[in-house]
């Protein structure tokens, strides 16, 4: 079989942010490493929260922030980063609107602990977290995730924001992605790293395949040869697959790779 390049979503795909990744999981990608195959993280977290249990799987390399930033062996081949000054103004207009703002960055994450307390565990940042508070004017991020709240006014912030950002929104009932508006540099998804990756490394487009879940992989699912959608999938997910396997607790990316015949 041709050596495949297979892009993996983080949540609700490889892991959860509580539980972490799945022992089957890991045993399944050491295999699929062993075998002569490439495993690519494509995440949407920014590379700044790309927790350690994530870092201590064996990928080829990681694309973080929706096709953002990529890096391979350690190495950071490519990051976009929006100016400061959009930055500023994002915060300005989604605060403006009731929504709280999470701006991701491939150093660091900020936000404002007062605001943002109780949906995620961001223990894990440790020293990679900075408060948006006196650093309004420096900020260095790649996309931003802002929170929707009671009252907040989601589609007025969005068409401010629409001139810098494509905005991706989750189904509603999806955990904390449902209350999530995502937020990506103009032209920038999963599929846009996923083919960096194919021209940098010459993966032929044949030999790509996604496993991914929620509806910021739809982009790489309209792009990739061959789709897998996690059994917890979005239905506009499902639409897409080729193959819908188990969710990731009941074996998923474990089944799904020994049914690509990969392990």
């Amino acid at each position: 079989m041709n050596r495949k390049a297979v892009f993996f979503d983080a949540d609700g795909t490889l892991c959860d942010m509580e539980k972490g990744v799945p022992q089957s999981t890991k045993e399944a990608l050491k295999k699929l490493r062993e075998n002569g195959h490439d495993a690519w993280l494509c995440t949407g977290r920014s590379r700044a929260f790309v927790s350690r249990y994530l870092e201590e799987l064996p990928f080829t390399g990681m694309i973080s922030a929706c096709g953002a930033t990529i890096e391979k062996d350690g190495e950071r081949l490519f990051n976009k980063e929006m100016p400061p000054e959009v930055a500023k103004k994002s915060v300005e207009i989604l605060r403006r609107y009731g929504l709280v703002p999470v701006m991701e960055g491939a150093d660091f994450m900020y936000y404002d602990k007062d605001e943002y307390t109780t949906d995620v565990n961001t223990e894990s940042l440790e020293s990679k977290w900075r408060p948006i508070r006196g650093n309004e004017d420096c900020m260095r991020i790649n996309k931003i995730s802002a929170k929707m709240i009671k009252g907040c006014d989601a589609e007025a912030a969005c068409r401010e924001l629409s001139e810098y950002y494509d905005i991706i929104r989750h189904e509603s009932g999806s955990g904390i992605a449902g209350t999530t508006i995502e937020l990506v540099p103009k032209g920038f998804n999963k599929a846009v790293g996923i083919s960096a990756v194919c021209r940098l490394f010459d993966v032929p487009w044949e030999d790509t395949i996604v496993f991914g879940d929620s509806n910021n992989d739809l982009a790489m699912f309209e792009y990739a040869a061959v789709k897998v959608a996690m059994g917890n999938s979005s239905e506009k997910i499902k639409a897409l697959a080729d193959h819908i396997t188990q969710d990731m607790f009941h074996y998923g990316i474990r089944n799904g790779l020994e049914y690509l015949k990969l392990i």
